[in-house]
């Protein structure tokens, strides 16, 4: 009996389980061939629970390997799956779920496995993967795709639902401390865990997550330092204490320490008493370093000039009141205060024409001086780990360590908010799936040829 060992329960490991399994039988070996995941976890999926505040945004309508961390390898990736993807059942179980989901929930809440639904892929693999397994699903905003029955736990419902089906067989409370190559080429791996088990498995999917150990893998596999991303920003505390729990809608731009931008990201930012959180600022944490800069432009519909003049104009209109009085109705009193503030204004003083230059500027670019991350704890992905250059993109096989593949966070890849770390972790996981029964069969090949 031959094993495909999938480490790690999660996302990433349960696609590359079922992918394994159900890609074992059509090519021969599914009478002597098992798979089995190894999760530390008392269960498996555990994390995909907790993603999307627990509703799973578990992709996107308009997947772009442009978004990624190591944006090439993604790409080649993704192109691979869909070069390979079954143009027969899972097509046409998309499309049915597209016309199922738009006829329930109309235009509004489109299906992204339709290629009429706007996804520029094409019965994108990923979205046909969940639909073959039942799942239903909605779009939001900037192509965020939820499960009709807005719940994570209907995504692990499915991917459960369909280990069983195909046999995988589940270890819980099994965590690895170490994959061993094999002695000979083309020899088993050994997976030794905690309490001093150890599994044999002629093929080994590393899909251990954001926080896999250095000594986890072989030697001969690069590994980067790794720090958390997708998470909070800390800064300059002055500004931002009195505004704790303040949420503002504005573009949040990071620029490095010369006054130059690095990024920008619309979107809402709610300010802490360490810094800033919410959708823009995780985003920017995947780019800033100490010593950058967050200008907020808190009202980004007006240019600068056309700043002034409005400012100039309510002052005229309301009487030339002192300066809180002039920003009621565009700010909350709080956020007011620290734009004055920055301004170098007082907000009780009366505010004279010649203010609003300097007005204008603190509202078109309140800055926060960024100190680096902030909870890392509240951080959605980890950046570094096993280095992308020694894997093959389209199988996510170690090229020095033939049947060692990784997946998902394991590797060096990371992408912005909106379901795209989860859509990498599922695509990964079903290429090294797919790509290390298909090893496993041509070995059999190989050997009942011999003999």
């Amino acid at each position: 009996m031959e094993t495909i060992a999938i480490i790690g329960g999660g996302a990433a490991g349960l696609a590359a389980a079922i992918a394994a399994a159900r890609a074992v039988a059509p090519l021969g070996g599914a009478t002597d061939t098992e798979v089995v995941v190894f999760e530390s976890d008392e269960r498996v999926g555990r994390s995909i629970l907790a993603t999307g505040n627990g509703r799973c945004n578990f992709s996107n309508a308009q997947v772009d390997a442009g978004e990624y961390r190591n944006a090439p390898f993604v790409a080649k990736t993704l192109d691979a799956l869909a070069a390979h993807a079954d143009p027969g059942a899972s097509a046409s179980r998309a499309a049915s779920v597209a016309s199922e989901v738009a006829s329930t929930a109309g235009e509004a809440s489109r299906s992204a496995a339709n290629p009429a639904a706007g996804s520029p892929r094409a019965s994108d693999p990923v979205h046909a993967f969940f639909a073959d397994l039942g799942l239903m699903w909605r779009e939001e905003g900037e192509g965020r795709l939820y499960p009709l029955a807005n719940k994570a736990s209907s995504v692990l419902d499915v991917l459960r639902g369909a280990l069983a089906r195909e046999g995988v067989r589940v270890e819980c409370g099994r965590r690895a401390t170490r994959i061993d190559a094999p002695e000979r080429p083309g020899g088993r791996y050994h997976v030794r865990f905690e309490g001093g088990s150890v599994a044999h498995a002629r093929a080994v999917i590393v899909a251990t997550g954001g926080r896999t150990p250095r000594g986890l893998v072989p030697d001969a596999l690069p590994f980067l330092p790794q720090r958390p991303v997708l998470g909070p920003l800390r800064t300059d505390t002055a500004l931002v204490k009195p505004l704790n729990n303040i949420r503002v809608r504005c573009v949040a731009t990071l620029a490095v320490p010369d006054g130059a931008p690095r990024a920008a990201e619309a979107g809402e930012i709610l300010f802490r008493d360490y810094g800033v959180s919410g959708i823009a600022a995780f985003n920017l944490s995947r780019l800033a370093r100490p010593g950058d800069v967050l200008l907020l432009d808190l009202v980004p519909q007006l240019d600068r000039r056309a700043c002034e003049r409005e400012l100039r104009a309510r002052r005229a209109r309301l009487g030339a009141p002192v300066g809180e009085e002039l920003l009621a109705g565009m700010l909350l009193p709080q956020v007011a205060r620290a734009v004055f503030g920055q301004a170098g204004l007082r907000p009780e003083a009366p505010f004279a024409d010649g203010d609003a230059p300097a007005l204008a500027g603190a509202l078109k670019g309140l800055a926060l001086a960024v100190r680096g991350v902030g909870d890392a704890r509240q951080c959605q992905a980890t950046r570094g780990g096993l280095d992308v250059a020694a894997f093959d993109a389209r199988t996510m096989e170690a090229r020095r360590l033939p049947g060692l593949f990784a997946v998902g966070e394991a590797l060096d890849v990371d992408a912005p908010c909106g379901g795209y770390n989860l859509h990498w972790a599922w695509a990964s996981g079903i290429a090294a799936g797919r790509a290390a029964a298909s090893a496993l069969a041509k070995r059999a090949g190989r050997e009942d040829s011999r003999a």
